[in-house]
């Protein structure tokens, strides 16, 4: 059995990979670009989230 930090740490880890994917990819450059200064005031864990909701939100529809 893994313990529950061990587990925590490597979703962080993944989540903190994945965070910076994100980050560098042209959807989601072009959608901060669009978003500028509403964006300034927010930490990239925030932008990420930002992003992948609204871009859930459009897939939805």
């Amino acid at each position: 059995m893994v313990p529950a930090t061990s587990h925590n740490s490597s979703e962080a880890a993944i989540w903190d990979s994945l965070k910076r994917a994100i980050a560098q990819s042209s959807g989601f450059q072009r959608w901060q670009a669009e978003r500028e200064e509403l964006l300034a005031i927010l930490s990239l864990e925030q932008r990420v989230q930002r992003y992948l909701r609204e871009t859930l939100e459009t897939l939805a529809y």
